[in-house]
């Protein structure tokens, strides 16, 4: 299916080509929403992404966990190219792939620690109904500090913008998780 915009794949300005060519050596392509979404909006768009990014690196929750997070969301969404995404970043990462494998059916799997069900429970609930859920969300409290439970909220909203930005725009997988393969192989 082709994207309601056509990609650009020459972009004007030096920032966007310098992002493109960052994309290509990071993930061995240009990644469709850079080409259709943000080489037509001002650099600052380009730059709230990267900044989104940056924040991640600062999340005092287990990166696994956050990535965990956003696969999540992603699936509910059914954002192609972030569960695309996130799973080569697992594959980048060298993180537990028989986890996210089992994701789907994470209340049901060992590889799952009960803090980590509550809060991919409460995540789904959060999704599906757009309300959290007081008594679930009391249970959170004894697994996660307040900052962690605040980044976790970050994740979902974070992760929820990306989806939204590649649903309405019609931006499908770019089989970056048969490319990480390929590079790790």
């Amino acid at each position: 299916m082709d994207t309601f915009l056509a990609p650009l794949e020459r972009p004007s300005g030096l920032f966007m080509r310098i992002a493109y060519a960052m994309s290509r050596r990071m993930l061995g392509k240009v990644i469709t929403p850079l080409k259709v979404v943000y080489a037509r909006l001002p650099v600052g768009f380009a730059m709230f992404w990267s900044k989104i990014s940056k924040l991640d690196g600062k999340l005092s929750l287990p990166a696994e966990t956050a990535l965990l997070l956003r696969e999540c969301v992603a699936r509910q969404n059914v954002c192609e190219f972030c569960i695309d995404i996130g799973r080569a970043i697992v594959i980048q990462k060298n993180m537990n792939a028989a986890k996210f494998e089992a994701l789907n059916d994470f209340e049901n799997s060992d590889l799952f620690a009960v803090k980590e069900k509550l809060l991919l429970r409460y995540v789904r609930t959060l999704v599906a109904e757009k309300r959290g859920d007081a008594e679930l969300f009391g249970k959170l409290k004894a697994y996660y500090s307040e900052r962690q439970l605040c980044e976790a909220m970050w994740v979902v909203a974070t992760e929820s913008y990306y989806n939204m930005m590649n649903i309405g725009l019609n931006i499908h997988s770019d089989m970056l998780c048969d490319i990480g393969k390929r590079r790790k192989g």
